[in-house]
């Protein structure tokens, strides 16, 4: 008889971690299938699929992401196929149907509840792909290229019984057709354990030491990419550094060879781009690369204020830790924020492309910052309200026991 739950991530356990920790401290039985790298989680079987081919050379170029995902979901099918023999028989499959690894699951377990995770439906216009023209041209290509990155991940969706998206918006983008079928529940974050706290000094890898005290603006940007508003951040910094001499600014996130919003042009990176001819003081520009986690929340802690701007895209994990640390949130005014930021309530919302609005914004938080304690309180609580991993857990809970799945009391 079917029972538990397979869980279907390109790079499992991503979004699903908390849940299928949860899953198997109680009992109930897992599988996982994931790309070769997939980190899995310990003593759950996983199925980790390797490609047998790649894409056809000189396909029509609006079919090169289809043909991918495809090639991924027949070397998924290979894992669930081997999955089955070895005995397991889930009764709900929770997939990311992104990269193409669950469209071929029904043929194992026709049978099997579908949960699929909305994480962003492309669109050629209106969302990140004609936002910001400065570094590619809107055009026809473009446009039809972006498009084309749903038709696999469409056909999941129309075979789902359930699809969950994180956050309004990103249910928002969907199109109407599968919307009766969304429930939003956001993964959410540990907000006991990220929690506002005390700042301690930071070490540097030169030796200095960032110490508390002083002004300290926090930028995350894992990809450091203008996807996430790196040009903006950076060209916003010259006038704060001259007209605030002790700020130090903090960057976390790697140069990316492929970030989400696209390769820099000519071989360089984002970060080449974004400062090049910049008048900044590289003594106070601090990249700290990709940072463990608990340095991350020990920046965090230090931070005046908190930079974070995004096109219209998936919101990051790093906005809702923010807020849950109790950071001066200043966020972009884009569609994203909506679902976390109040302007002037729980943080600031600024126009994506307005520069002196952001130095103006940043100079002020240095110059007054127990201006901003009443917006870092209301953040955090924000935070506790609607990013709980608590509360996305216990509607994750009560989702599968809709169909029946036997989950135990902890």
């Amino acid at each position: 008889m079917p029972a538990g739950v397979l869980f279907v991530h390109n790079n499992f356990p991503a979004q699903f971690r908390d849940l299928a920790q949860t899953l198997m401290a109680r009992g109930v039985p897992c599988a996982a299938i994931g790309a070769s790298r997939a980190p899995g989680v310990p003593n759950m079987p996983i199925g980790r699929y390797g490609l047998d081919r790649g894409t056809t050379p000189d396909i029509f170029p609006f079919a090169i992401r289809a043909e991918a995902d495809l090639i991924r979901g027949a070397a998924a099918l290979r894992m669930a196929k081997a999955l089955k023999a070895e005995g397991f028989d889930p009764a709900v499959i929770v997939g990311h149907p992104g990269w193409g690894e669950t469209i071929f699951l029904d043929e194992v377990w026709p049978d099997a509840r579908r949960v699929m995770f909305a994480e962003f439906f492309y669109r050629g216009r209106g969302l990140d792909i004609d936002f910001d023209n400065e570094f590619f041209e809107t055009t026809e290509e473009a446009v039809l290229r972006g498009k084309a990155k749903n038709a696999v991940m469409t056909l999941a969706f129309t075979d789902a019984d359930v699809i969950v998206s994180p956050t309004e918006f990103q249910a928002s983008v969907l199109p109407p057709v599968f919307r009766p079928r969304v429930r939003v529940i956001h993964e959410g974050v540990d907000v006991d354990a990220i929690r506002p706290g005390p700042a301690e000094p930071l070490a540097l890898a030169d030796g200095r030491v960032i110490a508390p005290g002083a002004p300290v603006i926090t930028h995350v940007n894992n990809h450091l990419e203008p996807l996430r508003g790196l040009h903006i951040f950076a060209r916003a910094l010259p006038r704060l550094m001259a007209e605030v001499p002790d700020a130090q600014v903090l960057v976390i996130g790697q140069d990316t060879a492929r970030p989400y919003g696209g390769s820099a042009p000519d071989g360089r990176t984002w970060r080449e781009v974004a400062f090049e001819g910049l008048d900044l003081d590289p003594a106070r520009l601090h990249f700290l690369g990709k940072t463990p986690h608990a340095r991350m929340l020990q920046a965090l802690r230090l931070s005046t204020a908190h930079v974070y701007y995004t096109y219209p895209f998936v919101l990051s994990w790093s906005l809702v830790e923010a807020m849950a640390s109790g950071c001066y949130v200043v966020a972009s005014d884009t569609p994203p924020l909506h679902d976390a930021i109040e302007d002037g309530v729980n943080g600031r919302l600024l126009p994506f492309f307005d520069v002196t609005a952001l130095s103006d914004t940043l100079i002020a938080a240095c110059r007054d910052p127990e201006a901003s304690a009443p917006l870092r309180a209301a953040a955090r609580a924000t935070a506790v309200a609607k990013f709980a991993s608590r509360d996305g857990r216990a509607a994750w809970l009560a989702l599968l026991q809709e169909f029946g799945l036997e989950i135990p009391a902890a």
